[in-house]
């Protein structure tokens, strides 16, 4: 019973250490403690322990976890800024040429010019957002 209890006493360990790096290596070699801790429970001899926790551990590490990382640094992607107004529609409140125009653009006005080769906008005509250049939104008709 002292044997489950050392290995019970490693996975607490491992298990604080993981909180502390994030790194998901930690966590596995406490999931084979507590292998070895389940082995020790039975009765299992000490090299039958030792190899639950090491075969849990590595399997951990190499099975399990690519697949917890692969998780945890994919999610979903919210786009921000002036990259969330890329394909938004404008409506145009002055005419807009390839210099110069005026939109509205998520009800706030904007400055805006075309993209090349297509003819200007007049005022009420509708577009849609393809680059922002500082302060200014390229935009081609709808």
């Amino acid at each position: 019973m002292a044997a489950a209890i050392f290995w019970l006493i490693a996975a607490v360990v491992f298990g604080i250490l993981e909180v502390m790096s994030l790194d998901f290596v930690l966590i596995m070699l406490a999931a084979g403690a507590l292998a070895g801790a389940g082995a020790a429970a039975v009765g299992a001899p000490l090299i039958v322990q030792a190899g639950a926790a090491a075969g849990v551990a590595v399997l951990g590490i190499f099975a399990v976890r690519p697949i917890a990382l692969r998780h945890l640094k994919t999610g979903p992607t919210a786009l921000t800024g002036v990259d969330a107004l890329i394909g938004q529609r404008v409506t145009v409140l002055e005419p807009v040429t390839p210099d110069s125009g005026r939109v509205k653009l998520n009800g706030e006005i904007w400055s805006a010019q075309l993209e090349d080769a297509w003819d200007p906008l007049d005022t009420g005509a509708t577009g849609t957002v393809v680059a922002i250049r500082g302060a200014t939104a390229i935009i081609r008709p709808y």
